[in-house]
């Protein structure tokens, strides 16, 4: 029985050769009238970038918190603040042990600060507290506003207000000096929480979101956003070091180039799918008897695409009995509206052949599709694990001896022919 099996995203020669050795083995094993053909088309219709990427912004990005300049390590650290706001509040805690204490029954400034918070929390909690304290500039409410934040400001006090991390800092904070650095840690801790819980309902620039904190601090008796303050400072070569966005800036060129095959190829096949859609139908129609036709990753979708224009037009490639798809995206652009061969929500049409579809759980490329056509006896999902994690598992599927048994036991039912 004729196998022909088509690669997926990113694949030229060599891997394919690889890949297409383990495919034809693992059928060998266990179908013994198999006979696998290869369809390679990475060559003729997947991307290729000659002179290499022109359109990256510049690639001479600093590395590491020693070479960074104050944007890079503002950002680190508004990351930072975002994920956690109060680990200023929590480093000021921690700095502060200096043994400075105020006289008994004297109120701190640091107790101040607190007291300024507490009033501002309660004034959106229905109660009354001393106006004078707590009268907001009219700037703010207005910025509040047309950021779509005014209905998370006072959560948002009250979250940072009934925190350990901020009535421990105030605590310590017995100077004035103190007190408005842990003020202007405590509005940038409360900007966190605002623009963290608003997510993606906000478009808040770097301005916007230092203005918030300004007027924050005001209210609170600080009076700037301290930017060499030491919780600022050492959490911003922390934040460097650790997080995400300084690495992505710095590995952007080298993890763009390595991904543009496997990435160029899905959005050269989404906007110009139909020459490599036209070379799979050729190949499928001069099919000399029954086939099973193995796609892997864009090459099921590839395939599902031209057996489902097939069938709608009344013209299916009756040749194939079995259509296996692996670790495919094809289910997941269906429900999202973009699959090519089929109309957003459309079934199966009558002529598509039986589908199995295998994947791995741990494969973030695969998605069922029983589920997506509910009802379709043609379609059939099964479940393999190479108990690998992403992105290797995408690729482990042709070393399984499961794949082949699935698709053997589809084969020996009768669906294949």
């Amino acid at each position: 029985m004729r196998v022909l099996f088509v690669h997926g995203t990113g694949v030229r020669q060599a891997s394919f050769e690889k890949s297409f050795t383990l495919v034809a083995d693992g059928l060998r094993r266990h179908l013994a009238d198999a006979d696998p053909v290869p369809c390679y088309w990475g060559d003729d219709y997947g991307v290729t970038v000659a002179d290499g990427l022109r359109s990256l912004p510049s690639r001479q990005v600093t590395r590491g918190a020693a070479a960074a300049g104050p944007a890079e390590q503002e950002v680190a650290l508004w990351s930072l603040l975002l994920a956690d706001p109060l680990c200023e509040l929590r480093v000021l805690t921690a700095t502060s042990g200096d043994g400075r204490f105020g006289m008994p029954g004297v109120r701190s400034a640091g107790d101040s600060a607190a007291q300024r918070l507490t009033d501002l929390a309660r004034s959106g909690a229905g109660q009354d507290p001393d106006p004078a304290e707590t009268a907001d500039p009219g700037e703010l409410p207005t910025l509040l506003g047309a950021l779509g934040l005014a209905d998370h400001y006072h959560p948002a006090l009250r979250h940072i207000a009934d925190a350990p991390e901020f009535t421990q800092a105030c605590a310590q904070a017995r100077q004035v000096v103190d007190a408005r650095e842990v003020a202007t840690a405590t509005a940038r801790a409360v900007t966190a929480v605002l623009l963290a819980t608003a997510g993606q309902d906000t478009v808040c620039t770097g301005a916007e979101r230092d203005r918030l904190v300004d007027l924050l601090s005001g209210l609170l008796g600080g009076t700037a956003r301290v930017p060499g303050g030491r919780a600022v400072a050492a959490l911003g070569t922390l934040a460097l070091r650790m997080l995400a966005q300084p690495a992505l800036n710095h590995w952007r060129g080298p993890l763009t180039d390595g991904s543009t095959p496997a990435l160029g190829d899905i959005l050269r096949y989404q906007a110009r799918g139909g020459p490599l859609r036209a070379h799979l139908a050729e190949l499928l129609a001069g099919a000399a008897g029954p086939t099973v036709v193995i796609g892997h990753s864009l090459g099921g979708i590839a395939l599902v695409d031209v057996l489902a224009m097939a069938a709608a037009r009344q013209e299916p490639l009756s040749r194939v009995r079995l259509l296996v798809t692996v670790g495919s995206q094809a289910p997941y652009l269906h429900e999202c509206g973009a699959l090519t061969g089929l109309p957003p929500g459309a079934p199966l049409p009558p002529g598509f052949p039986d589908w199995l579809n295998v994947y791995d759980r741990q494969d973030l490329l695969s998605f069922r599709a029983e589920p997506v056509f509910p009802g379709d006896t043609r379609v059939t999902d099964r479940e393999v694990t190479s108990r690998q994690p992403f992105p290797l598992c995408h690729s482990a599927y042709w070393k399984l001896d499961s794949l082949y048994e699935h698709i053997s036991e589809r084969i020996a039912t009768g669906t294949a022919g």
